[in-house]
């Protein structure tokens, strides 16, 4: 959703995608008799106290990515709003919109999950549903069937704060900061794509906070025993704070890229712009991305650091770790990191809601300019770094520069696209294929589903009928397979024709459709989700 109607002004119009109103889906795929399936659909909208202060008030209070500031609003009324944000009382942060990214089972908050000091006014916990109903662990479809549910579900967004809402209806319920798991993690910025480590479970981010130089903690949590660690905090002179949306996770190393991103006076520009969109540095080709590898298994903090050319991602990929004769000889290990990648800042200007809408113009004046058209295109890159190897015995230089850094491939769309996912049996490891939404001009939105193969750069298009778009692919594995594509791929697709939406399960194989369930009403385009298996 990006409109309000009936507030204070009028109707109240979002601006940017990224601050559209959180709604969540789920869809429970059960078995059948004689080997049929049966679909059920439900979802919550997570904004509706959002929603009725901006009908009281006409205004969206606290900070956004990118929400457009009236341009009638002088001086005073700006300073006046910029102070209403630093002295919002912790209870009423529960109005903020999460949207991003969905975490089941999220470790650390588990045991807290039911006893929150940060719980939203009123609402009730899914440990306190009545004994009577369906439990918390499963999902009531209405006729008979019950589908296992997570113990505890949580939505993420690129700033510290993490909403809660129930397994089985979605209700919110509860939010934190991640100053709940660790009093050091304080700063006010992160990522919504924290990386789990797909053997423990632990789970990897960091928290970014400003101040004379930006400082970023990289941490862990154990799934084991919910306790959180501090694995590096980096701060050098010459670091600037950035909009980061995701990390990398290899079997040793953390990795967190920095890149040409940066926000303004050291971080403070948030609170005059109260969004990040419009707190950003304009893009300076010179100021290049800082990389810094840090050691997750030994605690011996950052162990390599470089720079490579100025650039912008939202979303990384992958990443993993091998040895070669050459790193056999020089004592060094082979990472290998896999992204989305851009040239520059422009992907941004093509998410406000004119463009996406072809508002007055918009859409053509963006994507009509040769220049900023090329430049919000995808590029799947692929870097090669080579670390000196580490042991608990040893201590790294502080700053330790690689071995080597080389760009291995460059895959331009529409060869592949944005919401990048793989069959997450693979994740730290040697990969192959790709999956993404790509834009071919035939839409305002993504307008296509590709498989890319990282090994042959061959691709294989789903052969969506003309006007249906779709949204992320969610790859699920076959049990027991043994290919690293034997699977399906899940996709809410909006009928652009007849303004509805569908579920589709295409074969990862092959990009053909297995089949669809009708949902009958459109589904917003949304970020990510994840497929949770019973």
């Amino acid at each position: 959703m990006y409109k309000i109607e009936d507030s204070t002004v009028g109707t109240f119009y979002t601006t940017h995608w990224f601050d559209g109103l959180a709604h969540t889906h789920r869809f429970d795929i059960l078995p059948g008799d004689n080997g049929s399936v049966k679909l059920f659909y439900s979802s919550r909208r997570q904004a509706d106290d959002l929603m009725e202060h901006v009908k009281q008030n006409g205004d969206r209070p606290y900070f956004s990515f990118g929400q457009r500031r009236d341009p009638c609003l002088g001086l005073f009324a700006k300073i006046m709003s910029t102070w209403r944000g630093l002295v919002t009382k912790q209870e009423d942060k529960w109005i903020e919109t999460v949207s991003v990214a969905v975490h089941p089972n999220f470790p650390g908050l588990q045991a807290a999950s039911g006893n929150l000091s940060e719980r939203i006014p009123g609402a009730k916990t899914a440990a306190t549903e009545p004994a009577t109903g369906p439990s918390a662990a499963t999902s009531n479809t209405g006729s008979g069937h019950q589908a296992k549910l997570p113990k505890s579900v949580w939505i993420t967004t690129d700033n510290s704060l993490m909403k809660q809402c129930d397994p089985r209806t979605m209700e919110p319920i509860g939010f934190a900061t991640q100053k709940i798991l660790h009093p050091d993690l304080k700063g006010p910025l992160s990522c919504a794509h924290a990386q789990r480590d797909p053997v423990t479970g632990d789970v990897f981010n960091f928290n970014e906070d400003f101040g004379k130089d930006a400082t970023y903690r990289i941490f862990k949590v154990s799934a084991a025993t919910g306790q959180t660690d501090i694995l590096a905090t980096i701060t050098r002179p010459d670091l600037k704070p950035a909009y980061i949306h995701s990390l990398y996770l290899s079997p040793s190393f953390v990795i967190l890229c920095v890149p040409s991103s940066h926000i303004a006076a050291r971080g403070l520009m948030i609170m005059w712009q109260r969004n990040i969109k419009d707190s950003i540095e304009p893009f300076d080709a010179s100021k290049k991305c800082k990389w810094f590898v840090v050691d997750r298994l030994h605690g011996k903090g950052v162990v390599a650091e470089f720079d490579t050319d100025a650039g912008f991602f939202f979303h990384t990929i992958n990443a993993f770790e091998e040895q070669d004769k050459t790193d056999v000889e020089n004592d060094t290990t082979s990472l290998f990191c896999d992204v989305i990648e851009y040239s520059n800042l422009d992907i941004m200007d093509t998410l406000y809601y004119d463009v996406l809408l072809k508002k007055d113009d918009a859409h053509t004046k963006f994507w009509g300019d040769e220049q900023h058209a090329r430049a919000a295109m995808t590029h799947h890159v692929r870097r090669h770094v080579r670390i000196s190897n580490i042991s608990p015995e040893s201590q790294p230089a502080p700053g330790t520069a690689p071995v080597s850094i080389e760009k291995l491939f460059s895959i331009p769309a529409p060869h592949s696209g944005e919401l990048p996912t793989m069959n997450p049996l693979y994740a730290t490891k040697r990969h192959r294929y790709v999956y993404s939404a790509v834009y071919r001009g035939r839409s305002t939105v993504m307008d296509g589903l590709v498989k890319t193969d990282t090994l042959t750069r061959e691709v294989l298009f789903w052969d969506n009928p003309s006007g249906h778009s779709p949204g992320e692919a969610i790859f699920v594995p076959r049990p027991g397979a043994t290919a690293e594509d034997d699977g399906v791929l899940l996709s809410v697709v909006l009928d652009g024709y007849c303004k509805t939406s569908y579920l589709v399960c295409l074969n990862a194989q092959t990009m053909e459709e297995l089949g669809r369930g009708e949902v009958g009403f459109a589904v917003g385009f949304g970020f990510h989700g994840i497929h949770v298996s019973p």
